[in-house]
C-alpha cells in the first residue's frame, strides 16, 4: 500500500500576507500551534516563514518584529511535490533539499502541507499496519 502526498498534508495551515508584520504573524502562528506561515498573495504562494527565520533574521539581528515585515524574512523558493507523489518520493525530496516542510501541490493550487513531523506520524501507522497484516498471515488457521 502507497501512502500518496496528498492522502498524509496536513489541510489545515496558517497562510499570511507578504505586508503583515512579524509580531502579529508570531502571534497567529502561536495561537494555531504553528512553526511556520505560508507567505501568499491570497491565491499563490510566494514564501514561507519559519522560526528560524525569526531567530536569524530578527531576534539575532536585534530587529522590532513589530516594523518587520514577512517579505522582508520569508524564504523563496518553496519546495513542492505533486499530489500524485508517493510518501518515499516525498520523504527523499525532503531530505535531499534539507527541508522539513514541502507544500503538495495540484493544478497550481496548494493541497496542504507535509512536514517531517507528518511523514514520522504516517510511517509510524504505515508500520504498524503492515506489521498486523503480516502477523495475521502468519498466524495458524483455525
Amino acid at each position: 500500500m502507497v501512502l500518496f502526498a496528498k492522502d498524509v498534508a496536513e489541510k489545515v495551515f496558517l497562510s499570511l500576507p507578504r505586508q503583515t508584520n512579524a509580531l502579529e504573524a508570531a502571534r497567529l502562528m502561536k495561537e494555531n500551534h504553528q512553526g511556520f506561515a505560508i507567505v501568499s498573495d491570497g491565491v499563490t504562494p510566494e514564501g514561507i516563514v519559519t522560526e528560524w527565520d525569526y531567530l536569524s533574521k530578527i531576534i539575532a539581528e536585534g530587529k522590532d518584529p513589530v516594523t518587520v515585515r514577512l517579505e522582508d524574512i520569508m524564504t523563496l523558493g518553496l519546495i513542492t511535490v505533486k499530489g500524485s507523489d508517493g510518501l518515499e518520493s516525498v520523504a527523499k525530496t525532503m531530505t535531499e533539499r534539507g527541508v522539513r516542510r514541502v507544500l503538495v501541490m495540484q493544478d497550481d493550487k496548494i493541497l496542504g502541507v507535509i512536514t517531517s513531523r507528518t511523514i514520522l506520524a504516517r510511517l509510524e501507522e504505515y508500520v504498524n499496519r503492515i506489521s498486523t497484516t503480516i502477523a495475521r498471515l502468519q498466524a495458524p488457521p483455525y
